[in-house]
């Protein structure tokens, strides 16, 4: 028989067990409940309020009340709810038993088939390997959320998703074994979940892959990313995942300090033991009762010698406000974990507790609505200030002389500056009374259903001691008694929690475990993508903080040479304008960057001046073309008309209809500016005397005679404007330039007129 041959025979033999298993046989609910199957809803309620009462771990002594009462409550949740009451009528099972009964049945050492894969060198271990066990231990989503869930604050759990053709599962399942009996003696509970049968808890709980091991720790999860074959790792992993500074490390140094620390409201405990290393089962139970006890780790030989610890032994020591001797102590080569409970849960309170939080409101003084059972809790009110602690520390001397045992009276404390809103909800509607120093005696009926009375005048710690305290006897004497009840009734709200840290501490912790249970639900390629993301982005701003130092560093050093320049400028320019426009020389050495290779689209504008009147022209002509300082398709120049005269009459002469040669004043020259075009080889003028028409001349000019160009006053610059036009009056140097700015405007707009010329002629050198 070939090897797929007997895979598909395991197979189907799984399938079989598993049907076998789901038809299983449950217990009756209705022979629970003691009800008939045609049983109304009403029947039903009656029945289970009956049994409640009187298998209720609190009211009945029965060894067995406790699973008594949880059968009697899954009982009911299936016959009160139809959907659930129909398919046990019709199937004898309803959905979550299946889940939490075995879908498999168990398969024995000597399995049928064991033989038959050994003949072929498949050797399975069916009992290491058998993962049934994991069935019994599976939970659904609702015992998650109502039991696991609120157990997690006080033990940890570990959740371990599989499912039933999973060949990893099927190899983790000795590992989880050895994990169970090593964890479980240490308070760590083990639990399974089915994934394909509860697919959104492994969504919540953010798992990864099949098989996967999360850890539960007060609500909080963490993912564990590795493979389930390493013990001591996974060890290590719930090592660290406890809360930090949890147990603090105590030598002969700080240890009067840690003992009498217990104004926090908690018993401390001192761990003794032969290794370095606090164990794992102390810090379990540094967990468990981290609400009520301390734990200081000693490392110290004179401590040992001091409190005549054994050092080859583990020793746990309690102490409570009385820190010269411990209340209580263990010592054994191997501390079991439900002896270290016992003994801290019968002296896990102080001699005076405090009522800070509504968990310690509830053991102290538990609920209790029959009368005849009733426990009172003695309150005194106080204050936190220092003031108070005389008041505080002899009504413990009363409590530790008091002939009342804690099962019918519990003597307590309470701060009225933290928990005044409980305080005031006793103080009966018109009545005026200042809770300071006072005492209250309340009887919890029921979570927020109070009785109580206060006792008449204040806690006195002077003369009037002694009746004080009779007085209290005498009350509690008579309310002790079972057929008296507290004359005045209240509804409370729960205490606020002391111990409990600030907004920004909460948030805090919050938003650190929401980064750490983020970065444990996230794969190795996720890690690697979102560092990558991130990297970038620290690059792209480090890149950008790189550049803005550069700019910072340049406008620096622009802002010296401002100064410097400012400082040195010797010619008499208006110092108030600023060098970022450069206005070039018109000469041979610039005459082919500024005309010639010109690019498309580009132009130079040039003053036409002299040396007389270059102070006087270039401050107006720099403040007209300040404005276009950053228009990169301009560039600015001045010409002396003693070096350009020759250039500048050929450029007029090309431009002209007629080529006979006429003369230039080079004084009429002095003001004039030229819109040169070097591409495409045309110019624009603006003079003074110049005066064009708003709107371009379309018309060919027809030539004048030479006759009626007045060269000597300057006329020819319109070449054909009308001689009435002109002024001939006189015009000052610095005035010259008073119509440029209209001109530029005009200009840019393209109303100015343009003189086309054939080619740019040579510039004279000298």
């Amino acid at each position: 028989m070939k090897w797929g041959a007997h895979i598909w025979i395991y197979h189907v033999s799984i399938v079989l067990c598993a049907l076998w298993g789901a038809t299983a046989a449950l217990d009756n609910p209705y022979k629970i409940l003691g009800i008939h199957k045609r049983a109304s809803q009403q029947e039903i309620r009656k029945a289970y309020k009956q049994l409640v009462k009187e298998w209720h771990p609190d009211k009945s002594n029965d060894p067995n009340a406790e699973e008594r009462f949880v059968e009697i409550k899954q009982a009911y949740e299936i016959v009160s709810d139809p959907e659930k009451r129909r398919r046990y009528d019709n199937y004898g099972i309803t959905e979550d038993d299946f889940y939490n009964k075995p879908s498999f049945a168990p398969l024995h050492t000597n399995h049928p088939f064991e033989d038959l894969f050994a003949q072929h060198g498949a050797h399975f271990n069916f009992q290491m390997n058998d993962i049934t066990f994991f069935h019994k231990l599976s939970i659904t989503t609702r015992q998650y959320d109502k039991t696991i869930l609120p157990k997690s604050r006080r033990a940890p759990y570990l959740i371990f998703f599989y499912t039933d053709w999973c060949f990893q599962c099927i190899q983790t399942a000795p590992y989880c074994r050895k994990l169970i009996d090593y964890l479980e003696p240490l308070g760590v509970n083990f639990v399974t979940v089915h994934s394909t049968r509860e697919p959104k808890l492994g969504k919540r709980l953010s798992i990864h892959s099949i098989p996967c091991l999360v850890l539960l720790l007060d609500g909080d999860i963490f993912v564990y990313k590795e493979t389930v074959t390493s013990i001591q790792r996974i060890i290590e992993f719930v090592r660290n995942k406890l809360p930090y500074k949890m147990v603090t490390a105590v030598n002969e140094g700080n240890v009067e300090q840690f003992l009498n620390g217990w104004e926090d409201n908690r018993i401390r405990g001192l761990v003794f033991q032969p290794m370095n290393t606090i164990r794992l089962r102390y810090l379990i139970t540094a967990y468990y009762f981290r609400h009520t006890v301390a734990f200081g780790f000693v490392d110290s030989h004179e401590l040992k010698v001091k409190y005549q610890v054994p050092h080859d032994m583990d020793t746990v020591l309690l102490f409570n406000e009385n820190t010269s001797y411990p209340m209580a102590s263990v010592s054994m080569k191997d501390i079991p974990t439900p002896t270290l409970h016992q003994v801290i849960s019968a002296n896990n309170y102080l001699i005076l507790p405090r009522l800070s939080s509504q968990e310690i409101l509830e053991s102290l003084c538990p609920e209790e609505w029959n009368k005849l059972k009733k426990k009172l809790c003695v309150v005194l009110v106080l204050s936190s200030p220092s003031v108070y602690h005389p008041y505080r520390d002899s009504y413990k001397n009363f409590l530790q002389q008091s002939p009342y045992k804690a099962e019918k009276a519990r003597f307590v404390y309470i701060y009225y500056d933290k928990q005044k809103e409980f305080v005031d909800s006793l103080v009966p509607k018109g009545e005026i009374i200042q809770p300071l120093l006072k005492i209250v005696i309340i009887w919890r009926r029921d979570a927020s259903q109070v009785m109580y009375e206060w006792l008449p005048g204040k806690w006195n710690t002077g003369k009037n001691f002694t009746e004080t305290t009779s007085a209290l006897g005498k009350v509690l004497n008579r309310l002790m008694k079972s057929s008296e009840s507290l004359p005045n009734e209240a509804f409370v709200k729960d205490l606020i929690d002391e111990n409990d840290k600030g907004i920004l501490g909460r948030l805090y912790v919050k938003v650190f475990q929401f980064v750490e249970k983020t970065y444990d639900g996230m794969t190795t390629d996720q890690i690697l993508a979102i560092l990558s993301i991130l990297g970038t982005i620290l690059f792209i701003v480090g890149i950008g903080y790189f550049m803005a130092y550069l700019v910072r560093i340049e406008e620096e050093n622009i802002q010296k040479q401002k100064a410097k320049s400012s400082n040195n400028n010797n010619n008499g320019i208006n110092s108030k304008y600023q060098p970022e426009l450069q206005i070039h020389e018109f000469r041979s050495e610039t005459f082919n960057a500024l005309v010639r290779l010109l690019k498309p689209g580009c132009r130079t504008i040039v003053l036409i001046l002299d040396m007389e009147s270059r102070q006087q022209l270039i401050p107006p002509f720099h403040k007209a073309v300040w404005p276009y300082r950053k228009n990169k398709t301009l560039m600015f120049a001045y010409m002396y008309v003693e070096r350009g005269l020759k250039w500048y009459k050929e450029v007029l002469q090309l431009s002209l209809p007629f080529k006979k040669e006429f003369n230039i004043n080079p004084r009429n020259c002095v003001g004039t500016v030229l819109s040169i075009n070097g591409h495409r080889k045309y110019y624009c003028i603006y003079h003074f005397k110049h005066t064009e028409k708003k709107k371009k001349i379309k018309e060919p000019v027809e030539p004048l005679p030479l006759s009626e160009v007045d060269c000597e006053s300057g006329a020819f610059i319109g070449f054909d404007s009308d001689s009435s036009e002109s002024d001939d009056g006189v015009q000052f140097q610095g005035a010259l330039l008073n119509g440029f700015s209209n001109w530029l405007d005009r200009l840019f707009e393209g109303t100015t007129q343009r003189f086309r010329i054939n080619y740019w002629p040579e510039f004279p050198i000298k």
